[in-house]
């Protein structure tokens, strides 16, 4: 929000009555309000843009020759889990601003739903030291799936509103059909108190179309960041809701839905771009939201509106673009300034009016704060962990039975249902190695339940050993995938020593660990050393068999309950589209 010294101090450095603080001299200004590229200077007091003019010569107390290079409006990431990339807010800077992201608007579900308000709270105290911008995306979800899981704690309508009046929260976080089509006046309510305050409704509508999805978009739906075909994009847009086109570690969705918007000649203003979740390696080695750009216009999207759906089309959709979002006089002073714009690539990147990152590296470090010790401590048992608690005994007394399969699907957080018939031994269903037939754990870690869900997947590929993260989304119980019960019961119980983290089995032994300790979604340490561990990780995964490329962001999601089509839990297995606990056996 802006104040009257605010207001008062940006007309009088316009009017020339007062020294501007930055000068940047002879840029290629892009307006993605006019999408005009032109030659003009730009003038900037403490936060803010004073002047785009071309023909005004004010004073400016440092001057930057920027001998033509382009400047572009700080970059938007519309809808990220920053906790899937394992890092603090403080060590994501040194991997994303470099690469132009200067507002991020975060959901922060994962941290939510293990330690609650508190938790939120907790990440918002790092802000005034990080050099981009934090928005909240006010968690709707807490728990995601209500009687399906256990969670570490519940945000109810009561402390969602509180979090509304934050002035850090810009929308209702992801709201997922369910909630909805099943009448739930709780997530009614939540929807109402955001529309209350002008604010928007952020959609999580994974296959929903038709009716469906009119009713879903009725209660006030704004956007969905979860199409994976032109159909389902095209279906939103009719509807009056935003398409924000994701491109992820495991959800690589923008080259079909560009593709498809091309092909069809569908305007694009109703097109903004986001992350979702992707992992500090991949946002280093490709980009961020300019990684984004720079593969739309490669598929043939022109520049200017792949530029838009990054800066003033995201703002305009959570309704700032008072603020950020362009370079233009009053907005704050986030520019970006590259040489090629068809490969954007920040040279500089400036917040706020500062020059925060150059030459692909923070300016200055931004260390980790300290966390309390309290949310060091996320993992707590009820009932001791061994080999026996993933043993699951068949219905059958046949030799062999039928059995429900979460199936992989390539590049997609959404799964297939499968059905296999494996061999039952002594009562007792085992997996099918040979065929990638795993099985799938969900172990309770916040000591309430102690219950440990157990069902099968298909497409992690191991030959070996076994595979546990204390991050499964979006209850964040403890998930494991593995070929025998006494490697998984391994792993498991080396998360609860680490009190979170990452942990690969082979033959009853830990041969790869990393901790994460704040909340067993995040690490202390920095991007540099957070992305040689999970390098450390994912090669000795690879030992083991697994063929993916981020193997431990698919075992994240895998068990999500509300991703069709089928979820794991604590409690079971679960029918997505359902919404209701099954059994394994089919």
């Amino acid at each position: 929000m802006r104040t009257f010294e605010e207001i008062k101090t940006t007309v009088e450095a316009g009017l020339g009555r007062i020294p501007c603080d930055l000068k940047l001299e002879n840029v290629q200004l892009v307006n993605v309000y006019s999408a005009e590229i032109y030659t003009t200077d730009i003038y900037i007091k403490d936060k803010r843009i004073v002047s785009i003019e071309p023909n005004i010569d004010l004073a400016a107390r440092e001057v930057i020759s920027c001998q033509g290079q382009y400047a572009i409006p700080g970059l938007i990431d519309t809808h990220m889990h920053f906790e899937s990339t394992l890092l603090s807010p403080e060590a994501l800077a040194a991997v994303m601003v470099p690469q132009g992201t200067t507002t991020i608007c975060v959901d922060l579900m994962e941290i939510a739903n293990v330690a609650g308000a508190a938790g939120i709270k907790t990440m918002l105290q790092s802000m005034s030291r990080l050099p981009y911008r934090m928005l909240i995306e006010v968690s709707s979800r807490v728990p995601t799936a209500p009687g399906l899981e256990t969670t570490g704690a519940i945000l109810g309508v009561a402390e969602v509103e509180e979090i509304l009046n934050w002035e850090e929260s810009c929308s209702l976080g992801e709201i997922d059909p369910s909630k909805i089509l099943f009448v739930q006046d709780e997530y009614l309510q939540k929807i109402a108190a955001t529309l209350a305050r002008r604010k928007v409704v952020n959609g999580h509508a994974i296959g929903r179309l038709a009716q469906e999805l009119n009713v879903y978009a009725s209660a006030g739906i704004s956007d969905d960041h979860e199409c994976v075909d032109y159909e389902e994009l095209l279906a939103r847009i009719r509807l009056g809701m935003k398409v924000m086109v994701r491109e992820g570690s495991t959800e690589r969705n923008l080259e079909k839905l560009m593709t498809g918007v091309m092909a069809n000649g569908l305007d694009y203003d109703n097109l903004i771009f986001c992350t979702d979740d992707k992992h500090a390696s991949e946002i280093k080695e490709e980009g961020h939201i300019n990684y984004n750009i720079n593969k739309a216009v490669a598929l043939g999207v022109p520049l200017m509106k792949a530029l838009q759906m990054a800066t003033i089309n995201a703002a305009k959709h959570f309704r700032i673009e008072d603020e950020i979002g362009s370079i233009t006089p009053g907005r704050l002073a986030d520019i970006l300034l590259v040489e090629d714009l068809q490969d954007i690539k920040p040279v500089k990147v400036i917040f706020e009016g500062k020059v925060v990152a150059e030459a692909g590296k923070l300016s200055a470090e931004c260390p980790p704060g300290q966390y309390p010790q309290w949310i060091k401590e996320s993992v707590t048992f009820k009932q001791a962990i061994t080999a026996q608690s993933f043993v699951l005994k068949a219905k059958t007394h046949q030799a062999k039975t039928t059995v429900n399969v979460i199936e992989l699907c390539d590049e997609q957080i959404i799964n297939e249902w499968g059905r296999v018939e494996l061999a039952v031994e002594n009562g007792v269903i085992g997996n099918a190695v040979a065929k990638d037939i795993l099985k799938l754990a969900i172990v309770e870690r916040y000591g309430k339940t102690g219950g440990v869900g157990v069902g099968f997947v298909k497409g992690f590929g191991l030959r070996k050993g076994a595979l546990a993260f204390s991050t499964s989304h979006d209850h964040h119980n403890i998930v494991c995938v593995g070929t025998n019960d006494a490697d998984m019961a391994v792993g498991v119980n080396a998360i609860h020593e680490m009190q979170g983290g990452l942990v690969v089995v082979d033959n009853g032994k830990v041969i790869a660990k990393m901790q994460l300790l704040i909340g067993g979604l995040m690490s202390e340490k920095s991007a540099d050393e957070v992305l040689e561990e999970i390098e450390v990780m994912n090669i000795a995964a690879r030992t083991l068999g697994c063929p993916l490329p981020a193997p431990f962001m698919t075992l994240s999601f895998i068990s999500l309950p509300t991703v069709p089509k089928l979820g794991l839990t604590d409690k079971g297995l679960v029918d997505v589209l359902a919404h209701k606990l099954i059994d394994v056996e089919s």
